[in-house]
């Protein structure tokens, strides 16, 4: 058995957190994803998004690096990314 209830986040917040978002190589794509992000967590820096395109181009995938207050708050963000008709996925 363990101390922690299920509910109970095995992250200690506040604390930083990696983002991965993967959609389609469009401008679109990372205005909406960086558009979420932002409702969130307002003060993000342009350094803390990194973007990659694939070998083809056809797909990009954005790091995001940003501090988090609470689990409530991170789920909010995976919230919103899972339900944009841009993300194919975050992780």
């Amino acid at each position: 058995m363990t101390d922690n209830p299920q509910n109970e986040s095995l992250i200690k917040f506040p604390c930083d957190f990696t983002i991965k978002v993967f959609g389609l190589g469009t401008d679109e794509f990372e205005a909406a994803v960086l558009m979420i992000i932002h409702k969130h967590a307002p003060n993000l820096s342009d350094r803390a998004v990194h973007s990659r395109p694939s070998e083809n181009g056809k797909y990009r995938a954005l790091t995001i690096n940003i501090h988090v207050e609470s689990k409530e708050q991170l789920d909010r963000i995976y919230q919103d990314l899972s339900s944009s008709p841009h993300v194919i996925m975050a992780i």
